[in-house]
């Protein structure tokens, strides 16, 4: 069983805030289990989405945790990546969408192996 929605993104927030990257919750989702989109802005009109994995890279030892991967392996336009958040929120009104800012790029996310 995972953390809560809204536990992970208070948790995920004051990691990013303890680390000097402002972050905020643009979009609250389902309290207990809506998906979680990470989008970082690099403050130069480009910026990251990361998504949660598929279930099928999730160790069955470690269910707990939280996998993102990557939309792209390099920034992108910052408007094509809010393009791709409306379809997800059209897809699942449950998400959860943070933003954080940082120039390089930081994300403090567990991501999925390659």
């Amino acid at each position: 069983m995972r953390l809560k929605s809204s536990i992970w993104v208070a948790a995920y927030l004051r990691r990013c805030q303890t680390e000097g990257i402002f972050g905020a919750v643009r979009r609250r989702g389902a309290e207990e289990a809506g998906a979680v989109f990470v989008k970082v802005a690099l403050l130069d009109g480009n910026a990251m989405l990361y998504v949660p994995a598929p279930q099928t890279v999730y160790d069955d030892s470690r269910p707990i945790e939280r996998i993102f991967m990557p939309t792209s392996p390099q920034p992108v336009p910052e408007q094509s990546v809010e393009e791709r958040l409306v379809k997800e929120v059209r897809f699942d009104p449950d998400a959860w969408i943070v933003e954080t800012e940082d120039r390089a790029g930081r994300h403090f996310l567990d991501l999925a192996q390659a």
